[in-house]
């Protein structure tokens, strides 16, 4: 179900609200509009109401809002045909006696057509899309700061703490060491610091050595050859040794341990904190451990036996066996829920950052820094949108708010079947003082369609190179290559 139903809310939540931002700016300005489509292709079912045909149709590679024009016959295929091509005839049930066409006889009025308007009108119509993407992801990032606070313009959870909870000091920084668990710290290298989030940004970017203040005093850990990645990585932010989750069909949940239980010793060791337990299981794949808990008032000792799993170790790297229950700790407390303004506030910080993000991307690909195999199409989107779902709702509104940025961004560029060559064509005109030829029309619409079927071609290609490469693999193995 999540590979069917994410994509649609993903693709079909941004597809609708680009198009709905033509359709309501069209009617606005008062262009005659007689078909709205969701994806392209034959329809799947369609209705009309009005004077416009609503369509769902098969192939979701976006959506199109057909207006009336008369000086686009060469793109008019991509959208159902032009008002003659798609005329009903007399006869036909869907044939309207009262109706303009294509529905029925009726001319489309000359102050309806899209070439009448004037060019702010005409730029208010294809620019609206790009508008109501913007505004779509501001809402739903709003929606994420008021549950999540900042946090969400870090893309990470703050974690509101700087207590340690446990230290692994690598064989070359035996210094870092002197730091123990349950160490307060209050600032890294003179700079003071307020979360976890803090802490670990600091530390990263340190260099030559890292200075932990702390209320036991001042604590030097010179890097020798390392960076500040491994330093951040040998150590943890203090949780509490508390049960929240507990997985079906694991030890923990076999065992019969619960959620809100309190772990007081493992194997007869004493824990005050979730990474004593960790470390504790982790060096016991597949021997039973007998765990004390308390529930209440009551202590019960259960008896678990983790399962061997293989995972790379967080401070060398390297892949080795670990023992894991299936249990989850209580995270740490979130911050304050945001008001409505200071929600707005992140929330078009985020957007904005984002569309940088977006920007940035075009503009390294365009020099060469970046590859064109970062690029994602129809199919790698799909795969993130199921991972989102199955991460929570939160990841997936945060898909949905980055997916229709892209879009607002990528509609922008100067490619003539997009938002931003439209324009840079109605503004053109607009110098020029008449329309461009049918010639000239017809060169302008090919260089477009050939560069979106190229993107199309780069984006097919890489989101299928990986699965072709495990066939062709699996074939030759067969085959005993």
């Amino acid at each position: 179900m999540l590979a069917i139903l994410a994509p649609i809310l993903v693709f079909g939540l941004v597809i609708f609200v680009h198009e709905l931002g033509h359709f309501l700016a069209a009617k606005a300005v008062g262009v005659y509009a007689p078909r709205f489509s969701i994806g392209f292709g034959p329809p799947i079912f369609k209705f009309r109401r009005g004077e416009t045909e609503y369509i769902l149709a098969w192939l979701p590679l976006g959506g199109y809002v057909r207006m009336a024009s008369r000086h686009d016959a060469e793109t008019a295929f991509l959208e159902g045909g032009n008002e003659e091509q798609g005329a009903r005839k007399e006869g036909q049930s869907d044939y309207d006696p009262n109706a303009m066409i294509p529905f029925g006889p009726k001319p489309v009025p000359e102050d309806r057509w899209f070439e009448s308007k004037p060019l702010w009108g005409r730029i208010v119509i294809m620019i609206a899309g790009v508008v109501m993407n913007v505004v779509l992801a501001v809402i739903v990032a709003t929606g994420l700061a008021m549950k999540y606070g900042e946090a969400v313009l870090l893309n990470e959870p703050i974690i509101l703490s700087t207590v340690v909870g446990a230290v692994h000091a690598p064989a070359n920084l035996p210094q870092l060491a002197q730091l123990h668990a349950g160490d307060s710290i209050r600032a890294v290298n003179g700079e003071p610091v307020t979360s976890w989030n803090d802490v670990t940004r600091a530390v990263r970017s340190s260099s030559g050595s890292v200075l932990f203040a702390t209320q036991r005093g001042d604590i030097t850990v010179p890097l020798a050859g390392s960076s500040g990645d491994a330093v951040a990585n040998s150590i943890m932010f203090y949780m509490a040794p508390v049960i929240d989750t507990v997985f079906k069909g694991d030890p923990a949940a076999a065992a019969g341990l619960r959620a809100r239980d309190s772990i007081v010793s493992v194997s007869g060791h004493p824990v005050s904190t979730w990474s004593e337990i960790v470390d504790q299981i982790s060096k016991s794949a597949g021997r039973p451990l007998s765990v004390v808990v308390a529930r209440g008032a009551a202590v019960e000792t259960l008896s678990i036996t983790p399962k061997a799993v293989k995972e790379p170790d967080p401070v060398t790297g390297k892949e080795e066996t670990v023992g894991k229950i299936g249990a989850g700790a209580r995270p740490p407390p979130l911050p304050p829920r945001l008001g409505l303004a200071s929600a707005v506030s992140v929330g078009t910080q985020l957007t904005m950052k984002q569309a940088g993000a977006v920007f940035d991307v075009l503009r390294s690909i365009g020099t060469g820094e970046r590859s064109v195999k970062e690029l994602g199409g129809p199919i790698a989107i799909t795969r993130a949108s199921v991972e989102a779902a199955r991460s929570g709702l939160a990841s997936l509104f945060n898909l949905i708010a980055l997916l229709s940025i892209n879009v607002a961004v990528l509609n922008l560029l100067p490619i003539p079947i997009l938002d931003g060559g439209q324009i840079l064509i109605n503004v053109l005109e607009s110098v020029k003082g008449s329309p461009f030829s049918m010639r000239t029309r017809e060169y302008i619409l090919r260089l477009g369609l050939f560069a979106i079927a190229l993107l199309f071609v780069v984006v097919m290609y890489n989101d299928t190179r990986g699965a072709f490469a495990r066939l062709f693999d699996w074939v030759g193995r067969m085959f005993g290559a």
